[in-house]
C-alpha cells in the first residue's frame, strides 16, 4: 500500500503524513529530508547550493541514517533545500531512494511536493494538502518564534509565495496536484479534524 501525501510549505502534510502512518501501520518518508540533508551538506561543506556538480555527488552519496539530524529541521535549511531541489540530477539520485522506500511492507506513506504526480504516480491513495498563504506563513511564524527566532509576518508572507513559485516553476517534477488526487484544504482545521478527513479520503479511494 502506497499512499502519497503532496502539498505546499506549511500546509501541514509533514504532521498529518505521521499522524496516518501511525494509525495504519506503514512506513513514513518526509522526502523533504532528503532535499535538507543534501543542502545542509553542501552548506557544510562551502559549496554553491547552485553549483550542479557538487551538489548532485552530494545526492549520490547521501546518508539516510543522517536523516535523523535534528538540524534539518531548522529555519533557513527548507528553503537552501528548495534551491537545490530545482537541480533535475539531484531529484534523478534521491528518486531511486524514494520508490525503494515507498515499496517497503506492509505499506509506505511519502510526503513531498511531487509523490503522486512522479515518484509514486501509480500510488494506491493521493491527497494534495493545502491552505491559504496567509494561514501558511502564520504556522511558519509560530514555527520560528518556537525556535527563539524573531520572525517578521510580512517577511513571511515573502518566503511562502517566494517558495510556492519556486516550487511550482521548476521544470524538474514541479510541484502540482495529481489528477486523481484528492484535495484536502486545511486553512481552517486544527489537526485532528484534517486527520480524520484525511483517514476518511483514504478509506473510501482504497474501498475499506
Amino acid at each position: 500500500m502506497i499512499i502519497a501525501i503532496d502539498g505546499p510549505a506549511a500546509s501541514g502534510k509533514g504532521t498529518l503524513a505521521r499522524r496516518l502512518a501511525a494509525y495504519f501501520g506503514y512506513h513514513y518518508l518526509d522526502t523533504g529530508l532528503l532535499y535538507r540533508a543534501v543542502a545542509r551538506d553542501c552548506l557544510e561543506l562551502g559549496h554553491d547550493l547552485n553549483d550542479t556538480r557538487a551538489v548532485t555527488t552530494l545526492a549520490c552519496s547521501l546518508d539516510p541514517v543522517r536523516l535523523d539530524d535534528a538540524g534539518l529541521r531548522a529555519p533557513g535549511i527548507g528553503e537552501a533545500a528548495s534551491i537545490v531541489a530545482k537541480i533535475p540530477e539531484v531529484r534523478a539520485a534521491l528518486l531511486e531512494y524514494q520508490r525503494s522506500f515507498a515499496n517497503r511492507l506492509p505499506g509506505a506513506i511519502l510526503d513531498g511536493r511531487d509523490i503522486g504526480t512522479v515518484v509514486c504516480p501509480d500510488a494506491d491513495a493521493k491527497i494534495f494538502v493545502t491552505a491559504s498563504v496567509e494561514e501558511r506563513a502564520k504556522r511558519r511564524f509560530r514555527e520560528y518564534e518556537a525556535a527563539g527566532e524573531s520572525p517578521d509576518m510580512e517577511k513571511m508572507l515573502e518566503l511562502i509565495r517566494a517558495r510556492d513559485a519556486r516550487d511550482a516553476g521548476r521544470g524538474a517534477a514541479p510541484m502540482r496536484r495529481a489528477e486523481d488526487a484528492d484535495l484536502l484544504d486545511t486553512t481552517e482545521m486544527d489537526i485532528e479534524t484534517a486527520f480524520d478527513a484525511a483517514v476518511g479520503l483514504i478509506k473510501r479511494k482504497i474501498g475499506q
